[in-house]
This record gives C-alpha cells, structure tokens and sequence, in this order.
C-alpha cells in the first residue's frame, strides 16, 4: 500500500500544471517579441463566440494540430483578449529539462503516449483531470493526438476525449462545449523537417537542441497566421442524441457503456468537421493550390493571376461554411506577397515573366 501510494505521488509529479502568474506574464512579454520578429502578424476571427460561451460552459479548446507553435499561439491570443489561459495537455516528449518547467508554469501538464499495462498512471492521470473539470478550469488538447506533417487532419485520438466525458458524468460542474479551432501558417517552422520525414527520413526526437535550432530560423519571415474559432461541439447535445445523457459513472475506475463511446466517437468527427469548416483560405493557400497542380510548378503570370483570382472569387461566391476566410488579396497582390515570402519566383521572359516555386 505505501509502495503504492509512492508511485502514485511519482505519477503525479510528473503530470500535474504548475500555473504560475509571473510565468504567464513572462511569456505574455517572450511571446509578443517572438511573434513581431516571426511574423507579419496574426490575424483572429470569431472569437466573439469565446466570450459568448465563457459565461455558462467549461471551454474546452480543440485546435488542429500543425506546429510546436500552436499552443503558444492559442493561450498568447486567449490571454490578451482578457480570458483565462487553458491548462494544456502536452505530450511527454516535451517534459526536458528547463522547458518542461516553463510549460508548466503556463498551464501545460504532461500525458504520457500510452496507459496500456499502468492501472495505476490510468487512475491517477483520470483523478487529475476530474479535478481540472470540477473546478470549472478550461482545457486544451489536441484532437489528432500528434502534429500534422502534411496539412491535413489526421484521425482523431479519442483518449483525452473520452476521459472528459468520464469526468463530465461522474460530476457534473458547467456543462461542457468543445471549441474546434484552426490554425494555420504560411510558413511553418518545422516545414523542412516535415519534408525530410514524408521523404523517408526518421522522425527526430524533441530535444533542447532542436529548440535551439529552430529559434535559429528566427529571422526568417514566415508569413502571417491565422486563429480562427469555429462551431462549437454541445456534449450534453451529443449525448442526448446517443440517448445517454442521464447516464452517471460512480467512481474514477468504473467503465463506460458502449453508448457512451459511441457518443465519444460522434463528437471527435463533428469536432474535426467544424476545424474544415473554420479553415482559412491563405495567399499561400491559393499559390500553393494551382503551382503544385502544374507539370513543373510554374506559370505564366498573367495565367497565374487569372486563376488566382477565378479560385478568389468562386470561394467568396461559394463558400464552404459561414466562418471560412479567405484572403481580401488580388491574384497580383498574392504573387507580390509570395515573392516578399521567398516562395516564389518570377523569372524573366521575352514572351512574358513566369512564375515558379522557389
């Protein structure tokens, strides 16, 4: 039993938060400078519906998952509109020396890749979360379990998810709203390292060395990015769907019904969703959409810009959903951004300058 009692206080140290004040005002001062030097600026849309929400649910933050950058990127914009920074789940590849403790002081505490074969992490690490839950304190995790290498949603992880509806039905505080969020970039940090993967190289491990190689590229102009808040997924409405919403778990360790799993299932997807719906149409987007699509990446220009602006304009006349963005820029403003971002060039014709990848 002390045996017992000892590894589960080991267990606890290694996950919890340790929030701190100065920690976050910290980083709220790190992070301003790192993002006037990394990027053009950084655009937010429909965070209205964050406020609005704040006032009668537990929030649970749901971004998609691109770059390291994305937690960072989320809590500075959720601080400086005023609102309470999310206790974060990150994995624990990224608990080293030095940045674990800055993680944690503003919000993050550690999960590790898999329970399977540890009863004991299992009730430890459910215990923690239910206490998160009761005292109202919004949450952030990430959907799709790891970063995307390509750009595209990965299937959802359902572990955290189904471990908030553990504690949502067995002590029920605020109810729950999940806010899918997307997130993306014109440039990527770790955009060479995710070539070199999808091209057969071994994924790296995080390291503080890595950390230090990146900050490196510190001076590179990256574009801007966008925070787009999109659909919000109701878990009492999921449930009620599936039928389960007056279904109550006792203890930390009692099982869920199949039902309720199914409702877990429903609500990753429809989170998933609602992240599509929210993407954001970016310059890059457009440039990336119709060079890639020709036989050896280039263009005419004037060709260039007639699709351009067609593909502009049929997303404006059309568009996917309601909080989708697309970019104000005209098909000429897009390839004068593209060659102030280094990822095009034009190259000289007689009979007319094309357009390639840079």
């Amino acid at each position: 039993m002390i045996e017992a009692e000892r590894r589960a206080i080991g267990y606890l140290n290694e996950i919890v938060s340790d929030y701190s004040h100065s920690a976050v005002r910290f980083a709220d001062m790190a992070l301003t400078r790192l993002w006037t030097q990394l990027y053009d600026g950084v655009e937010v849309h429909n965070f209205s519906t964050v406020r609005e929400l704040a006032k009668d649910y537990e929030i649970i933050y749901t971004p998609c998952h691109r770059s390291h950058i994305d937690y960072l990127l989320l809590s500075y914009v959720i601080y400086k509109r005023g609102m309470m920074v999310p206790y974060i789940a990150a994995g624990d590849n990224l608990n080293m020396p030095f940045v674990g403790q800055l993680l944690r002081g503003g919000g993050a505490f550690f999960i590790r890749r898999t329970f399977r074969g540890n009863g004991l992490y299992t009730t430890v690490f459910k215990e923690y979360l239910f206490n998160i839950l009761s005292r109202n304190t919004p949450l952030e995790y990430f959907i799709e379990g790891g970063r995307s290498r390509t750009g595209r949603l990965l299937p959802p992880k359902t572990g955290m998810l189904a471990m908030t509806v553990h504690s949502h039905l067995r002590g029920r505080a605020k109810p729950i709203v999940f806010l899918p969020t997307y997130v993306g970039y014109e440039r990527l940090m770790e955009g060479a390292t995710y070539v070199g993967e999808m091209n057969g190289k071994p994924k790296e491990g995080e390291s503080v060395l890595g950390i230090v190689k990146t900050l490196r590229k510190i001076e590179r102009i990256f574009g801007k990015v966008h925070v787009n808040f999109g659909e919000p997924v109701f878990l009492d409405d999921v449930l009620k769907q599936h039928g389960v919403e007056n279904v109550k778990i006792e203890k930390n360790d009692d099982a869920m019904p199949a039902e309720v799993s199914d409702a877990v299932t429903s609500s990753a997807h429809a989170i998933l969703e609602n992240i599509n719906r929210a993407a954001v149409i970016n310059p890059v987007s457009l440039l990336s959409l119709i060079l890639l699509a020709t036989a050896k990446h280039t263009l005419d220009e004037e060709i260039c810009i007639n699709q351009l602006d067609t593909y502009r304009n049929l997303l404006t006349a059309l568009p996917y959903d309601a909080r989708m963005q697309v970019t104000p820029l005209s098909g000429k403003e897009i390839i004068a951004y593209g060659l102030k971002l280094k990822l095009i060039k034009r190259v000289k014709h007689v009979l007319g300058d094309i357009i390639a990848i840079e």
